[in-house]
């Protein structure tokens, strides 16, 4: 499996709109509004690189509001535990 982490800025009217809509693309595995000079964050799970261009091409860059993609290959993870807990920083339980 491969991973990769895509940087989305979103006109700021359709973040909400966009997060739900790429959330739902196939091979999108979780999709965060975050702080900073992106807006979106979306963790994306495929079997082959190609298979990340459709994602971020035919997929996420299509979606109502996007304005530019910034997509990052893993090499390894190092520990699951670990990236879990960092994506859940500040997070509130409720």
């Amino acid at each position: 499996m491969i991973t990769a982490l895509c940087f989305i800025q979103v006109i700021p009217e359709h973040v909400n709109s966009a997060g739900e809509a790429i959330a739902k693309i196939q091979g999108v595995t979780a999709a965060y509004s975050v702080t900073g000079k992106i807006d979106l964050v979306v963790l994306i799970e495929v079997r082959t690189h190609e298979d990340i261009a459709k994602v971020v091409t035919d997929g996420i860059s299509k979606v109502k509001g996007v304005q530019s993609t910034e997509t990052h290959v893993s090499f390894r993870t190092f520990n699951n535990a670990d990236i879990e807990a960092g994506f859940s920083l500040g997070a509130e339980e409720g």
